[in-house]
């Protein structure tokens, strides 16, 4: 018996014209402090949330309490999408923004070590100073998940809503 090689396939973008290049997505990643992680729910209802996130090593990282319906949906099922939008200019006639759109895998990161890592690059991101980040990751390392997404398909697009 052999095993069937299964190809993940995604859509490619309908308006090619608005859509930003793989750098650009990245830039979006890296600038803006929060996205919607979309995960699947309870009794397979979508289950979307604000985060805030950091993107380090090609891959996305936040945190998080270590119980709840987050944690049960990562644990259900490890595909996410994840979306991030910049903060757009306004004019008198129309909005124009950029966003980014991730699919990918989640996993909660157990190293200690890698988890300290991560929760550093995290608070040094939203924190004032280096010594913020590193006081609270003392006070609530034991009481904080880390997660990963791995990121299997990124696509970004320009919109001007007129």
């Amino acid at each position: 018996m052999g095993f069937a090689k299964y190809i993940i396939m995604f859509r490619e973008m309908r308006r090619r014209k608005q859509e930003l290049s793989k750098e650009e997505c990245i830039d979006i990643l890296v600038n803006e402090p929060r996205g919607v992680l979309a995960l699947l729910g309870d009794d397979d209802y979508p289950y979307s949330l604000p985060m805030s996130h950091v993107y380090t090593d090609g891959k996305i990282y936040f945190h998080g309490a270590m119980k709840g319906h987050k944690n049960d949906a990562i644990k259900r099922h490890d595909k996410v999408s994840y979306c991030v939008m910049g903060k757009g200019v306004k004019t008198d006639w129309w909005y124009t923004f950029k966003s980014v759109i991730v699919f990918g895998r989640i996993k909660t990161i157990s190293d200690r070590d890698e988890k300290i890592d991560k929760l550093t690059c995290l608070g040094d991101k939203f924190f004032p100073t280096h010594e913020d980040t590193v006081n609270e990751i003392d006070r609530l390392l034991d009481k904080t998940e880390v997660f990963e997404i791995t990121i299997e398909h990124m696509s970004g697009k320009i919109v001007k809503e007129k």
